[in-house]
């Protein structure tokens, strides 16, 4: 199956990065966590590579394409300890495209991927490394705020039914308070993301908060 087109591959920001050497680009990603434009340029570098290497042995694009999504968020997090340096005076000729094939492998190996009807992820709606910031951003929401905007993207819970959970929980919050909730959440989501990953993506969809396609799928 053809690897789909990513439109942020051809964004300055990224464009900007393409003269970098892997390790480089590795290097620039570890010491800078707050720019995302670095795990962008790499995913750009190598995204064709993984999907192949996917595609090949999933039984459907669909599953398909939430294995190529976990297994880059799975890289995503693997990559801030990676030293590849170290790895490369072990082993001669390792390279960071060596171990993006062995930790596909690994993936393909390990993760468990859902029936297709289960599955809502869209790579269109959300680009793995669009996925990875939005889900760590979620973390970083004070638990009330993260629980709200969940309920309402993941469950599509309207704010009367979110107001009776969490009345049911302790709190009592009209269907005006959650959506007071909802509205804070959405503006903290959108700035606590990095304003690179700001502007390749939602500037890129013309979007005015964090896209809530793509939170549906944290």
């Amino acid at each position: 199956m053809q690897p789909p087109n990513f439109p942020e591959c051809n964004h300055s920001l990224v464009k900007a990065l393409f003269h970098y050497s892997d390790r480089e680009l590795l290097n620039l990603f570890q010491i800078h966590p707050d720019e995302g434009k670095y795990f962008v340029a790499i995913f750009c570098r190598y995204h064709t590579l993984v999907y192949t290497l996917i595609q090949h042995q999933a039984k459907s694009p669909v599953q398909g394409d939430y294995l190529f999504a976990l297994t880059w968020r799975h890289i995503f997090h693997e990559l801030r300890g990676l030293d590849l340096r170290a790895a490369q005076e072990r082993t001669p000729g390792f390279t960071l495209q060596t171990w993006l094939i062995e930790t596909t492998a690994l993936c393909l190996q390990r993760i468990q991927v859902p029936p297709v009807e289960s599955i809502h992820y869209s790579l269109e709606a959300a680009p793995p490394p669009l996925w990875c910031y939005l889900e760590q951003t979620l973390d970083q929401l004070p638990p009330i705020l993260r629980l709200t905007v969940l309920m309402a993207q993941t469950f599509h819970w309207s704010e009367t039914r979110i107001g009776a959970y969490l009345q049911a929980e302790g709190e009592t919050l009209s269907p005006a308070d959650v959506r007071a909730l909802l509205d804070e959440g959405y503006h903290r989501l959108e700035n606590l993301l990095p304003i690179d990953i700001r502007t390749i993506y939602l500037k890129r969809k013309g979007a005015a908060a964090p896209d809530r396609e793509a939170m549906q799928q944290s």
